[in-house]
């Protein structure tokens, strides 16, 4: 007795595989396996290829350009070492701090143009009309759960008013590009975080600036307007004029495309590192205060530090991040979503844009502590993120158990 597998062509919904738009977007079908009816009369498996009318899958990237993406991949590692190297010489930086926030605006213009060249609109639209509750309950999730914690954190940690201002920006920006690589790695439902990215940041033109005004309007003038419009600059544009880009010059951007992850995500490293340098020397401060004496242990003078200023900064900003992928997975079990889409709403919500933040903070605000809590996310925030995808990424999303699941259509 013998049984004959043939690849019937698509007898099922493909299933289709994306990768962060940062990183370059992989698409390809996988044909169903079936079992054949006809068991004594085996179909060759050529012919069903050739016949199937299919686009084969693509080939393989070069080597080179996985060493790209693996080297754009390691970007918590770049602002660990670049916060390492600012606490040891914060004049390192001084070159691109002495020209903001100007350069600051150009990096992160820079940041979400790289993001542009690999989106296609096209696709994004025919995805949110395929998923339209998953990503509607994700960027709701994404523009409720985190203000709503930035808020309770600064207050039940009674934080400065200048800190509290800056905890509340980094909580009410939309979720940062390096939540797709997490949900990539954490087996997640990778099109729903991508699409959950780009809608989030589109509309941080208008959601982010009035939920600052509302939730931090009471420590200082917050000017909506102003935030709106340089959203809308250093964001909403460059990632419009990438889009277009791709559409009207696919030959330039097929070269330059394989280049950008890694720029991007060292420019985006060089401005998280530059905004913490201009606070090291007050930190420093603080730290040199201490009443401890040099003969302490390191035990001792660790925990003098982390008791001061600092370590309420590092304390709030790891709260946030740590309630944001808990109260975001618990909200999306609630709902009745199933595992992948809870993983990837859970990571949408704990990670932000941090260098919005830090753009923002620094064009709009005359106090350089408002930008140190993004400073900080950049580099907690990717630790946490990291650990997290790794973690689930040895959980089968199959094996858990869901009692209710939500149908998009």
């Amino acid at each position: 007795m013998s049984l004959s597998i043939c690849l019937s062509p698509f007898t099922t919904p493909p299933q289709t595989f994306h990768r962060n738009p940062l990183f370059g977007p992989i698409k390809f079908k996988l044909p169903t396996i079936s079992a054949s009816q006809d068991l004594s009369n085996p179909r060759p498996i050529k012919s069903v290829i050739r016949n199937s009318g299919r686009p084969p899958v693509s080939a393989a990237k070069p080597r080179w350009e996985n060493t790209l993406s693996d080297a754009a991949s390691l970007y918590p590692v770049y602002v660990t070492v670049g916060g390492v190297v600012t606490c040891l010489r914060p004049s390192t930086f001084s070159w691109f701090v002495e020209r903001g926030p100007t350069s600051y605006s150009l990096s992160l213009g820079f940041i979400m143009l790289a993001m542009g060249l690999t989106l296609e609109l096209k696709d994004f639209f025919n995805l949110f009309m395929q998923r339209p509750l998953s990503i509607l309950f994700g960027c709701v999730a994404q523009y409720t759960i985190m203000p709503t914690l930035g808020l309770i954190i600064s207050k039940s940690l009674g934080l400065a008013p200048s800190v509290s201002v800056g905890l509340i920006l980094l909580s009410c920006c939309p979720g940062g590009t390096a939540s797709n690589v997490v949900t990539l790695i954490a087996q997640g439902d990778v099109p729903l975080s991508i699409v959950m990215t780009v809608c989030t940041t589109l509309g941080a033109v208008l959601l982010t600036p009035l939920l600052t005004k509302i939730l931090a309007g009471t420590y200082v003038p917050v000017d909506a307007v102003k935030l709106s419009i340089s959203t809308l600059q250093v964001v909403v544009a460059p990632i419009l004029l990438g889009s277009y880009a791709q559409s009207t010059f696919p030959a330039v951007v097929k070269v330059v495309t394989p280049f950008s992850p890694l720029l991007a995500v060292l420019t985006s490293s060089l401005l998280a590192c530059s905004v913490f340098s201009e606070n090291v020397v007050r930190l420093k401060s603080s730290m040199l205060a201490s009443s401890l004496s040099s003969e302490a242990s390191p035990l001792l003078r660790a925990q003098e530090i982390l008791s001061g200023e600092l370590g309420v900064i590092i304390l709030s900003v790891l709260l946030l991040h740590f309630a944001g992928f808990f109260v975001g997975y618990i909200s999306a079990a609630i709902v009745g979503f199933k595992e992948p889409q809870r993983r990837a709403i859970s990571i949408e919500v704990g990670m932000q844009n941090s260098s919005l933040g830090v753009v923002l903070a620094t064009a709009h605000f005359t106090s350089s502590m408002v930008a140190l809590p993004a400073a900080m996310s950049a580099v907690i925030m990717n630790i946490m993120g990291s650990s997290l995808g790794f973690f689930w990424q040895f959980i089968d999303p199959s094996d858990s158990q869901t009692s209710t699941n939500v149908d998009d259509k």
